[in-house]
């Protein structure tokens, strides 16, 4: 679990196919030495397994489906990406810690498509494209993770949204790289699918196979 808070924009420092898919090197200074093998890192919101760490650079193993439903398929060396280390439990609500964001889980729902960058005064304005699928899990003011990173959508207009950016996000993450025509990583808030779902169920609607049956079973009706 994560939470969209960037902690570090790394570099990617090596691409290799492998007969298992593609192995991914990636510079990064600061959390190099805050990881271990194992552990759980959102790479622009894919959640990748840290496999090896020598000094300032992690290698990450990427599989045939992460390749083929995120813009992994077109990353190259030397491009910036947005690094956050899972959500640790004492960080959570209770235990001494704020949870500042939304739940990001690293698994990308689809993917998007810049259609305009714009200053605004101290802000900009992000325009993007969405696929169809994803219209039931967006509204105006929700939460929605670009590329990993946390944003609240600001206007909904059919098959568009706009989203506005704080300096900070902006100047701290790998967004600015962003431009007309770049693919994203879209994540849907998790609270929006389960809801779908459920209405789905009632109506009948069965989808991935949940029935209004298995919801009164696990006692959610």
């Amino acid at each position: 679990m994560f939470t969209g808070l960037i902690e570090e924009v790394g570099t990617m420092a090596g691409l290799r196919v492998t007969a298992a898919g593609t192995a991914l090197g990636l510079r990064a200074p600061s959390l190099a030495p805050e990881v271990t093998p194992g552990d759980s890192v959102a790479v622009n919101g894919l959640c990748l397994t840290v496999e090896e760490i020598q000094g300032e650079q992690l290698t990450f193993h990427l599989g045939q489906e992460t390749m083929e439903r995120s813009t992994a398929r077109s990353w190259a060396v030397g491009r910036r990406v947005n690094l956050e280390r899972a959500l640790a439990a004492a960080a959570l609500p209770g235990h001494g810690g704020r949870m500042g964001g939304h739940i990001v889980q690293g698994h990308v729902d689809g993917l998007g498509q810049v259609t305009n960058v714009r200053p605004a005064g101290d802000t900009i304005w992000l325009a993007l494209t969405y696929p169809p699928e994803g219209a039931p899990f967006l509204v105006e003011k929700g939460s929605l993770a670009v590329d990993g990173v946390s944003l609240t959508i600001a206007r909904l207009t059919g098959a568009n949204l706009e989203i506005q950016i704080i300096p900070y996000t902006w100047d701290h993450t790998a967004l600015t790289d962003l431009r007309p025509g770049s693919e994203v990583n879209l994540e849907y808030d998790i609270l929006s699918k389960y809801v779908v779902r459920y209405m789905e169920a009632r109506e009948g609607k069965t989808g991935g196979g949940l029935t209004e049956e298995m919801l009164r079973e696990q006692g959610f009706m």
